[in-house]
C-alpha cells in the first residue's frame, strides 16, 4: 500500500486554515477530571503506579455501578487523575490497542523526574523505549501504553500546542 504523503500533508494545511483560530475562545472545560482504565490487579496495579511511577493513590471506593466492583485514582499533577475499575467475575480479557480505541496516554513530568523515572523503569525490568530523548513508552501491568513526556505540559517536542 503507497501512502501519498504529499496529499497528507495538503489536507493536513487544509483542515488547519479551516479549523485553527488565531484568537482561541477559552475552552467550555475545567480539565480532564479523570480518564479511567481497567485493572485485573488492584494492588498490583497500586503497586505499579503509586511505588514505580510516584502517582499517589487518593482514594478508593466501591463502583457505584457494579457491586463489588473497585474505583481507585492516582493524582497524576495539576489536577487530574488516573482512575481504574477492576470488575470481579467478568472475563473482560486483556487490553488491546485497535483503531477507535485507546493509543496511549502522555504524562508529563519535569525532566529529573523523566531520568529517575527510566531509572526506576530499567531497574524494574519494565520492557520501554526512548523516542526523541524527551518521551518513554511503555506498557503498565494490563497492557495499557503509557508515555512518559519530559516536555511541559502544552508542548511537544519544542512546538506550543495549547
Amino acid at each position: 500500500m503507497s501512502i501519498d504523503h504529499a496529499a497528507i500533508a495538503e489536507t493536513r494545511d487544509r483542515i488547519r486554515a479551516a479549523h485553527l483560530r488565531e484568537h482561541r475562545p477559552p475552552s467550555s472545560a475545567r480539565g480532564l477530571h479523570h480518564f479511567a482504565l481497567i485493572s485485573s490487579d488492584v494492588e498490583r496495579t497500586i503497586r505499579f503506579y503509586q511505588d514505580l511511577l510516584e502517582f499517589p493513590l487518593t482514594e478508593i471506593f466501591e463502583n457505584r455501578d457494579y457491586p463489588g466492583s473497585n474505583h481507585f485514582f492516582f493524582d497524576i499533577g495539576n489536577g487530574n487523575l488516573l482512575a481504574f475499575f477492576d470488575f470481579p467475575g467478568l472475563d473482560l480479557g486483556p487490553y488491546r490497542e485497535v483503531l477507535g480505541g485507546l493509543h496511549h496516554i502522555a504524562i508529563s513530568v519535569d525532566p529529573s523526574t523523566w531520568d529517575r523515572l527510566r531509572g526506576k523503569l530499567e531497574a524494574a525490568s519494565v520492557p520501554h523505549q526512548i523516542e526523541s530523548g524527551a518521551s518513554i513508552y511503555f506498557r503498565d501491568p494490563d497492557g495499557t501504553r503509557l508515555e512518559l513526556l519530559a516536555d511541559p505540559l502544552g508542548e511537544m517536542y519544542g512546538s506550543r500546542v495549547l
